[in-house]
């Protein structure tokens, strides 16, 4: 019996690399395609025909003779040009035509190789250095913001640090901030972490994305050597409830980037654009700063609030922001790409003059107007949230020192490269 179960072992044994070599994993996909633009940049002139090339493999030899569907038009609006393409050798044109005024197009693919389907969007630039705001710039805005300031300092910040060892590591220290940034008791909730090493240091303020998510702590950025502050901007929102209690507490923003949206003094952002600033003015009273740099950072939502903070509080001397939200609002009410939340995209025709009116004092592109401190701004061409022709209208209109970071084949993600780059030119800005 032994000898039996010892030859059946070296069988085992002696199968097994074949057993493992039949159903091994594939070092790469059967089917691999890249898209790109004609030019490298993705930019064009008006008036310049442009086109998007694709080109794929099928286990490593050129496709042929599959059908492409491709649909294109103007950034955000309805398609224009539907067409079916085959591939020979391996490669595609899609023809994407040109604009006679500047902006951007898109385009959409999709082709199917033995059962499965593979898509990709992409979108090119014409002049975009002309894309202007349709955004009006009220002459009362500085006045307006302004006026809403003094009130908000005009209320205690009342800070309570709970100390949350939990989170803590031997580096860092954690603790749960809860500020009144408001009238009628109205505040914010967040995360402050500093490094522990006696030293001073510069303070990093990160507002959040849209929604009203738990935000969750991290010791990245005080590993770097900041203090390190990220919120929550709806009022009571406590990050560290159980999670009925929170869910409960989510409620306080249904609906919010249309609450008050008919009365410029009672729009919701007015309380949390004013909120964020008070922010920096709390961060900047603790003992650990270093007295001199101050710092926003903060991706679509977060990056809007980033550009917002640093032109209303001239405590910050650099801002980075990712794909930033809320700019260019009017865009589809002239049959272009605006900002998310994409105001009047569903009803460009029965926008009410109320809301026009109030928009035009909370648009990021007339803040950026504003904005004197360094900024870095990020964006990815393919972004059908925060689009890139809103994007381009906040970079244009931007008369500061300002260090751009185009990947036109990004949508609303960023590369980790690009985070390293924006790293090294905070670090580079520190006095």
């Amino acid at each position: 019996m032994r000898k039996i179960f010892f030859a059946a072992v070296v069988l085992l044994a002696l199968a097994a690399p074949r057993c493992a070599a039949q159903f091994s994993r594939p070092g790469r996909s059967y089917v691999e395609f890249i898209s790109r633009a004609s030019h490298s940049d993705y930019v064009y002139k008006t008036g310049e025909e442009a086109f998007i090339r694709v080109e794929a493999l099928r286990g490593g030899t050129p496709l042929e003779g599959v059908a492409l569907y491709a649909e294109s038009g103007p950034d955000m609006m309805p398609v224009q040009v539907r067409d079916t393409l085959m591939f020979t050798g391996g490669c595609v044109d899609i023809p994407l035509g040109t604009m006679d005024e500047p902006g951007f197009r898109a385009c959409s693919f999709r082709f199917e190789v033995d059962g499965k389907v593979y898509r990709d969007m992409l979108k090119v630039a014409y002049s975009p250095e002309r894309i202007g705001s349709l955004t009006p710039m009220p002459a009362d805005f500085e006045a307006f913001w302004s006026r809403t300031l003094k009130e908000a300092e005009s209320v205690p910040l009342e800070p309570h640090i709970t100390p949350l060892p939990k989170y803590s590591t031997e580096k860092v220290d954690v603790s749960l901030v809860r500020l009144t940034v408001g009238k009628g008791g109205r505040t914010m909730y967040g995360y402050l972490t500093v490094p522990r090493d006696g030293q001073k240091h510069p303070v990093l303020f990160c507002p959040p994305g849209a929604g009203a998510n738990r935000i969750s702590p991290t010791t990245f950025y005080s590993e770097k050597g900041y203090i390190y502050f990220n919120v929550c901007i709806h009022d009571g929102l406590n990050p560290e409830l159980p999670a009925d209690e929170f869910k409960e507490a989510q409620k306080v923003a249904d609906d919010y980037t249309f609450n008050g949206i008919m009365d410029r003094d009672a729009y919701y952002y007015r309380e949390v654009y004013a909120g964020c600033s008070r922010c920096v003015d709390f961060i900047c009273t603790l003992p650990q700063w270093d007295g001199v740099n101050v710092g926003v950072t903060g991706g679509s939502q977060g990056g809007a609030l980033t550009v917002v903070t640093a032109a209303l509080n001239p405590k910050v001397t650099f801002a980075a922001a990712f794909y930033p939200a809320l700019c260019d609002l009017f865009g589809f009410l002239y049959g272009r790409g605006g900002g998310w939340p994409r105001f009047f995209a569903n009803d460009a025709g029965n926008a009410h003059e109320a809301e026009r009116n109030t928009l035009q004092y909370y648009d990021v592109v007339n803040f950026g107007r504003m904005l004197e401190c360094p900024l870095f701004l990020s964006y990815g061409f393919s972004d059908n949230t925060c689009c890139p022709t809103s994007v381009t209208a906040l970079r244009n209109a931007v008369k500061g020192p300002i260090t751009v970071e185009v990947t036109p084949n990004s949508a609303h993600w960023r590369y980790g490269e690009t985070n390293d780059r924006a790293m090294e030119w905070q670090k580079s800005l520190l006095k």
